[in-house]
């Protein structure tokens, strides 16, 4: 089965270029990959000890920075080399400060695993989440190099649970360790026979909880806040801002609005601002404008979400009330506010817990988002205490990294 999936993998590669003629999101996917071979060979030397770690896309890669910043600091002999498999990812992060190399991953065919390694030469790995490539991971396994899963999350409904996906178990001998986020994933991997498996938590919480300690002043905020109540609504999509814009033009004046959109596309946000009846302002408009004059402010950049999130007494995060997949619930968490998300979240176990503990809503529809968000906006003890368990439940779920930076001392004991 690994022959022919890596036959398919290897039609792909060829055909790819194709695709990127009619998406922007493949071309790049295509074009990031072109030359990663000759970049790893001008950016490592044979004397760098690397440390590898492969993400599929931003949120993985949030879950890698906390293990990234501590390795810097205890262990400065080793370089980093960050792979992405997503161009919304490695876009983003490419700039990154932890890393001497990063790049796509090339495609998962045997040739590009083999001259991959042999490139980085890495002494240790770690694949975040649900990262599994057999080419890789085959590789790795023969070359002896210790590899570790990082915020793993294991559910019956991935492919290797399956008659057709069981073959893909084979290649997971090359795990030296598993650490896996919550008591439901470790189940998982203990009815695959994996070994050895701790649960150590999601090391998002770590990375999360540090923003609190930090700087989150942002003065053109406080000037369009000013005394008001104010909902943040971060990464937010078509069918979210759907429901959100209806509810801003009938409760006018009930509170400000800071919407973040994920797509900051214009002719995106032209088409926001047109469906809002009351005075909007853009990021990129701002100069020389009274702020405290609009109702909604909408943020045509990236960067600062994480401190917006400061200054929120609601948050609403986009992704699950369509298919894209919820944003990061946690950031707002760490502020100790009320959370808004749509009802498609199942693959979120954070959100599943942070909702059964009360510190999260989900919404499907028109109706349930006017009915909890005026709730939330209007009964201020309600707000205090759905805030307060969200604080909380960030606050009661660190120390992933910690116990991963254990297992990575005694490697070197």
């Amino acid at each position: 089965m690994r022959t022919l999936y890596s036959i398919i993998i290897s039609i792909i590669q060829v055909v790819l270029p194709i695709s990127g003629l009619f998406s922007s999101k493949m071309k790049l996917f295509v074009r990031g990959r072109k030359d990663v071979f000759s970049i790893l060979k001008k950016q490592l030397t044979d004397q760098d000890r690397v440390i590898w770690f492969h993400a599929a896309s931003l949120g993985e890669y949030e879950q890698g920075v906390p293990v990234m910043e501590e390795i810097i600091k205890r262990h400065p002999e080793y370089s980093l080399v960050i792979t992405f498999f997503s161009p919304s990812g490695y876009e983003i992060k490419k700039n990154n400060a932890f890393a001497k190399a990063t790049t796509y991953l090339p495609l998962d065919t045997p040739s590009n695993a083999r001259r991959f390694i042999e490139i980085v030469q890495p002494e240790l790995v770690f694949f975040i989440k649900y990262e599994f490539w057999p080419n890789y991971l085959t590789e790795l396994k023969k070359r002896q190099i210790k590899t570790v899963l990082l915020s793993g999350v294991f559910r019956e409904n991935q492919p290797f649970f399956t008659w057709y996906g069981q073959w893909m178990l084979k290649s997971f001998d090359a795990f030296d360790h598993f650490f896996v986020q919550d008591n439901a994933s470790m189940t998982a991997a203990e009815a695959l026979n994996l070994s050895p498996v701790t649960m150590s938590g999601d090391t998002r919480f770590d990375r999360v909880s540090r923003q609190i300690e930090m700087d989150n002043t942002l003065g053109f905020i406080i000037d369009f806040k000013e005394d008001q109540l104010c909902v943040v609504c971060g990464s937010t999509w078509t069918e979210g801002e759907e429901v959100l814009t209806s509810f801003i033009n009938k409760h006018q004046g009930l509170a400000k609005f800071i919407i973040a959109p994920h797509q900051i596309k214009p002719e995106k946000i032209a088409t926001l601002q047109q469906k809002l009846k009351v005075k909007s302002v853009l990021f990129s408009e701002k100069e020389g404008k009274t702020l405290s004059d609009y109702n909604v402010f909408i943020i045509d950049t990236i960067g600062l979400l994480t401190k917006i999130y400061n200054y929120a007494d609601v948050a609403y995060v986009g992704g699950a009330l369509g298919t894209t997949g919820l944003h990061n619930i946690l950031e707002p968490a760490t502020f100790g506010i009320p959370i808004i998300i749509g009802n498609h979240f199942e693959k979120f176990p954070e959100a599943k817990k942070l909702q059964q503990l009360a510190g999260l809503y989900a919404v499907s529809n028109q109706s349930e988002l006017d009915e909890i968000l005026h709730k939330l906006l209007t009964d201020q003890k309600f707000r205090s205490q759905t805030g307060m368990i969200a604080g909380h439940f960030i606050n009661s779920n660190t120390g992933a990294t910690r116990t991963v930076m254990e297992y990575i001392a005694n490697l070197h004991g």
